[in-house]
C-alpha cells in the first residue's frame, strides 16, 4: 500500500474559510482546496494546480501550518478508506487575483459541488475534514502557538 502526499490550501479572508463543498448520504460536508501530488511536482506545485483545477483561482502560498495523517482503517469511514494512508500539508495561502471569481474550477473534485467560504465564528457547526482541524483553525485565528503535526486526525 502505497503513502500518497497532498497539499492543503487554508484560504482566510474577512473571517471566513474558503472551503469544497460536497455531498453524500449524510448531507453536506467541506474540504480544503488541494489534492494528490503528482510524481515529478513539489508541493507548491501540487498545490498551485489543484488550486486553478478546483476554485479557479492562483494562490500564493505562505507558511505550513499543519501537517496530518490519514489513516483511514483508524477512522468512521473504515468500511471504505480502510487501505487510504494520506499525509496532508496545510499551507496558509491568500488569493492573487482578489476580484477574480472564485468558483469550481477546470478539473473539480469528483463530487464536488461549489465553493463555500463558511464563518470561522461557527466553524464547529459544520462537516469540515478533517474535524478535528476546526478547533486548531480557531485556536489559529486567535493567535495560539500550535503544533505543526497534527498527528493521524479526521
Amino acid at each position: 500500500m502505497e503513502i500518497r502526499n497532498s497539499a492543503k490550501a487554508i484560504i482566510i479572508q474577512n473571517n471566513k474559510l474558503l472551503t469544497i463543498k460536497k455531498k453524500d448520504k449524510d448531507g453536506y460536508y467541506y474540504l480544503l482546496p488541494g489534492g494528490g501530488q503528482e510524481h515529478g511536482e513539489n508541493l507548491h506545485e501540487t498545490l498551485k494546480r489543484e488550486c486553478i483545477e478546483e476554485i479557479n483561482a492562483d494562490v500564493y502560498i505562505g507558511d505550513l501550518l499543519f501537517i496530518r495523517e490519514y489513516i483511514g482503517k483508524n477512522h468512521e469511514h473504515a468500511e471504505f478508506d480502510a487501505n487510504v494512508h494520506q499525509t496532508e500539508y496545510m499551507f496558509l495561502c491568500s488569493l492573487i487575483e482578489n476580484g477574480k471569481q472564485i468558483r469550481n474550477g477546470i478539473v473539480p473534485d469528483e463530487g464536488q459541488l461549489g465553493i463555500e467560504w463558511l464563518p470561522l465564528s461557527n466553524i464547529l457547526s459544520y462537516r469540515l475534514y478533517p474535524q478535528t482541524m476546526r478547533e486548531y483553525l480557531i485556536q489559529y485565528v486567535k493567535g495560539k502557538q500550535l503544533p505543526v503535526y497534527l498527528g493521524d486526525i479526521n
